[in-house]
């Protein structure tokens, strides 16, 4: 009985991660896109890419990429490979993007994560973390 129990508890927190997952994963969206707006699309994405070359051709830039074990030659050769939005993308956040970081989001998420871990080890026994986890019996 007390294992049913745990097992459905077990099944109602795997559910709920799985509609955590699902709200926070983006949709897909597809339009039909005019030769015009793709033009334009391709003109940016240049400009965008020649700002992140730019940024990647400073000399403090590239002293901190050697300093962190990235071939500064090699970053700007993979600038070449973004794609237009990804280099929009990168050249619109250039100036707020931590070096290495995961952002906010990403930071509750990993926190969020290990909580949950350390609640299912705790009631599963494992550990004895949470006091009240147990409190009922």
């Amino acid at each position: 009985m007390q294992f049913s129990r745990r097992l459905r508890l077990l099944a109602i927190a795997l559910a709920a991660a799985l509609l955590w997952a699902g709200a926070v994963t983006p949709a897909a969206r597809a339009a039909v896109v005019s030769t015009e707006a793709a033009l334009a699309v391709s003109a940016a994405g240049d400009a965008h890419r020649a700002q992140v070359e730019g940024f990647l051709a400073r000399a403090d830039v590239r002293e901190r990429l050697e300093a962190l074990g990235v071939d500064a030659d090699g970053a700007q050769s993979r600038v070449a490979l973004l794609t237009d939005q990804e280099a929009s993308q990168l050249a619109a956040q250039i100036d707020e993007l931590p070096a290495g970081g995961i952002g906010w989001l990403g930071v509750v998420g990993i926190i969020a994560l290990v909580f949950v871990v350390l609640l299912a080890l705790d009631y599963f026994g494992v550990t004895d973390i949470f006091p009240w986890v147990h409190a009922r019996r």
